[in-house]
């Protein structure tokens, strides 16, 4: 699915975008990265982390809310925050602008998880300061090329 992932950094700096049948790398060739998954579904989040240890991520880390995943942030410094929009309490577009709003996070990518992917929902993940929108169900392919790309 080439729609599922929306790069926006990419679009910003020139960089390469993630495709479906190959990204600007492969799994093999990159470095590990720490991931930080942010859902309120804890079966979901669970079964992502499961995916992206398989998929070979040195440390994947799972909070189950917005203020969690604020408070983990400065101790565990992930290079990718994969965090889910609609959660009760604080959304993650209150995460990524908080999150945006600290220089020594500049450099973490914030890639929205979510079962909105209308223009409408992609232009408000790009103002809140996301780098990448996917969709949910999110296509392994497209997750892992994202991923390769970063």
């Amino acid at each position: 699915m080439t729609t599922a992932a929306d790069s926006f950094s990419a679009m910003r700096s020139g960089a390469p975008q993630a495709t479906e049948n190959g990204g600007a790398g492969s799994a093999g060739q990159r470095a590990k990265q720490k991931i930080l998954v942010v859902d309120d579904n804890q079966d979901a989040a669970d079964t992502l982390a499961m995916l992206l240890e398989f998929m070979g991520n040195s440390e994947v880390r799972v909070v189950n809310g917005g203020q969690a995943a604020l408070d983990l942030l400065p101790q565990f410094h992930p290079d990718v925050v994969l965090l889910d929009i609609g959660m009760p309490g604080m959304d993650g577009h209150e995460v990524a602008r908080r999150v945006r709003s600290q220089p020594q996070f500049n450099s973490t990518r914030l890639v929205a998880l979510t079962g909105w992917g209308q223009d409408e929902d992609r232009r408000r993940t790009q103002e809140s300061g996301f780098d990448h929108h996917l969709t949910k169900p999110v296509d392994i392919a497209s997750l892992q090329n994202l991923l390769s790309s970063l």
